[in-house]
């Protein structure tokens, strides 16, 4: 087996089993779980219907790239998304969910030779595949902490200036996990600026872009802010997934777009790696790309969580309103998140991920340790429910 696979770290949510061993919940209520990003508001039902309708499908092999009306639709809602055009045939790529494409990226796009490129830079705290990703593919991470007294952004003064020739691919996520921030301008053109001069590749993890509060004011984006610094999409690949926008974890389906010639090699990477989408998701996918009522209904759901649950909480725990994602990103009483995730689970039956979890010892410091993620994911009743308990909890505990 290859031995890069020892260097992976358990994954966030088993070593959360681990911390619940042994431990028996309050039986006198009922469960809530807010420790994963897994969205559960119901798929809408044209979606469904379109997958249904689509079954025919399965008589063929799918190509790599994907059927023409499939790029067409991830483009042009690009266009209305983003306001940029994006040539279907060269510059988007259909994939089966995000967390697949960022990973083979990876893969794809780090030069692991023995003179070649061999660092990968992440977000820390940060999704775990980033990490995974990168040391697969035979690369280094560099970790650049995300803390409070930044605002919780990637700091690019804090790489060594002789690092940077040695990096293939940086990862940022905006909106991010777990803070929720957006990448202003000024952050796009800094990192822009890196990456023409030192010729890595970026990989812009947008999952969470369709999950915020002002319809009027949605995140920027890579592609937006590339085209309005006016440089073109060379070294950017953005992702996107519709597992948040549109409901559908299940149907493993995203899209990645931007510089062509990148696009190019990873379509063959992707050839090789028998990476094509079920022509049902496919056809369900072109229904959920074209419509945009079922996603200003999603937003409005999340909103309606985050203002009932927020004052809830804001005199036991201390947070920053999200910019955008569906997370609570909050510092705890006494500093210890795993303690505080613990004694939540057994005392309240209500499950939060401690931050520590999410992230890894960098520049002498575990930046999430002393924060918890909540995810707003669950029905409305139940996360104010969750609120009540864990302001139960920090009294109990104070």
């Amino acid at each position: 087996m290859n031995p890069r696979l020892d260097q992976l770290h358990p994954y966030p949510f088993q070593k959360l089993r681990e911390l619940f061993a042994g431990v028996t919940p309050n039986p006198g209520l009922a469960p809530i779980n807010l420790s994963i990003g897994e969205p559960r508001h119901p798929t809408p039902r044209f979606i469904q219907d379109a997958l249904i309708a689509g079954l025919g499908g399965l008589a063929n092999y799918p190509i790599t790239q994907g059927s023409d009306a499939l790029r067409e639709a991830i483009a042009a809602w690009a266009t209305r998304r983003y306001g940029v055009k994006l040539d279907p045939a060269t510059e988007v790529l259909p994939v089966n969910g995000s967390r697949e494409a960022l990973f083979a990226f990876a893969q794809a796009g780090v030069d692991s030779s023995r003179h070649g490129r061999r660092t990968v830079i992440s977000p820390n705290p940060f999704y775990q595949i980033y990490e995974g990703a990168a040391l697969l593919a035979g690369a280094r991470p560099f970790f650049l902490n995300t803390l409070p007294e930044n605002g919780f952004r990637m700091d690019w003064s804090r790489v060594p200036e002789d690092l940077w020739e040695s990096i293939s691919l940086v990862y940022v996520c905006s909106p991010g996990n777990p803070s929720g921030k957006v990448m202003s301008p000024d952050e796009w053109k800094r990192l822009f600026e890196l990456s023409d001069r030192h010729g890595f590749a970026i990989a812009a993890d947008e999952c969470y872009s369709e999950i915020y509060f002002e319809e009027d004011r949605p995140p920027l984006g890579a592609l937006t802010a590339a085209q309005q610094l006016g440089r073109g999409f060379q070294n950017l690949v953005v992702f996107n997934s519709l597992s948040k926008r549109s409901n559908v974890p299940g149907l493993r389906s995203g899209m990645v777009a931007g510089d062509a010639a990148i696009m190019k090699k990873f379509l063959l990477y992707r050839t090789y790696h028998g990476s094509a989408m079920n022509p049902a998701v496919q056809a369900a996918s072109i229904a959920a790309w074209n419509d945009e009522a079922h996603v200003i209904e999603n937003r409005r759901q999340y909103a309606e969580k985050f203002a009932a649950v927020m004052p809830l909480l804001k005199d036991v725990l201390a947070f920053d309103t999200p910019d955008a994602a569906f997370y609570l990103w909050a510092r705890v009483p006494g500093g210890d998140d795993t303690s505080f995730a613990r004694g939540l689970y057994e005392t309240q039956h209500v499950t939060v991920l401690p931050g520590s979890y999410l992230a890894r010892d960098a520049a002498n410091v575990n930046p999430g340790k002393g924060f918890v993620r909540i995810a707003l994911v669950d029905s409305l009743e139940a996360c104010v429910e969750a609120a009540r308990r864990m302001a139960a909890f920090v009294g109990e505990v104070a």
